[in-house]
């Protein structure tokens, strides 16, 4: 049975300030607003759509949920989100082992990817150093980066990473994570470099065209020299 809703009369409340709707669409809709960027007219929006629907449509909705949730891990090696563990990039042999490049989330990762210009390995953040946000370098795997960096047997294969790429975004706080990571793996015997600036000041990854990101990773640059070097 599909139900029909005017949502022109979503505004309307008892008085006293109760909710209108029935209990189960007010539950829905408070579950819908705790999502990122949905307020209440957002919220009330999708629950009409829900509603207007047929069942099979709400009944594929909650199993693809419920599948994301129980069926998507991340990698143990990159964190980056997976099925299988590690993640089919970490098991790829034709990837070079010798490179891992870095980024804050796994969307950052997705939009490199397709590009086709990155051949190495990854390392997801899984967030940026933000201390006005509560967001320190412990609540981000760069204990699991450094540890990978240390030990070759924390990379796939067993090889040693030779050269490190930060991906942050350039933002204050991506700005923020890079130098913190350059402080950590400053006398460590890896090459570090940086993404160039072929990325517009304050964008994000998500937001660069392909042309934009290929050109930031064939003109990345060196911040620190190779070990035994000048």
């Amino acid at each position: 049975m599909c139900l029909r809703y005017d949502v022109s009369e979503t505004a309307r409340h008892h008085a006293g300030g109760s909710p209108a709707y029935p209990a189960p669409v007010e539950r829905l809709l408070v579950e819908l607003t705790r999502l990122p960027g949905i307020g209440r007219r957002s919220a009330e929006r999708l629950a009409f759509h829900i509603l207007k629907g047929d069942a099979e449509g709400a009944d594929r909705l909650a199993r693809a949920i419920q599948e994301v949730k129980s069926e998507i891990g991340h990698c143990s090696v990159c964190s980056n989100l997976t099925e299988a563990d590690p993640c089919p990039i970490c098991t790829n042999p034709k990837r070079d082992r010798t490179m891992v490049l870095v980024v804050e989330q796994p969307k950052d990762l997705i939009a490199l990817e397709q590009t086709a210009m990155y051949g190495g390995l990854y390392h997801v953040l899984l967030g940026r150093v933000s201390p006005l946000d509560g967001i320190g370098p412990e609540s981000l795997t760069i204990a699991d980066l450094l540890r990978r960096v240390d030990d070759p047997a924390g990379n796939p294969d067993g090889v040693a990473i030779q050269e490190v790429i930060l991906g942050m975004n350039p933002t204050v706080e991506g700005d923020g994570t890079a130098l913190y990571l350059m402080e950590q793996l400053r006398d460590r015997p890896v090459r570090v470099s940086r993404l160039a600036r072929g990325l517009p000041s304050g964008w994000s990854m998500e937001m660069a065209s392909k042309a934009v990101l290929a050109d930031a990773i064939e003109g990345r640059r060196q911040l620190k020299h190779e070990p035994g070097g000048a």
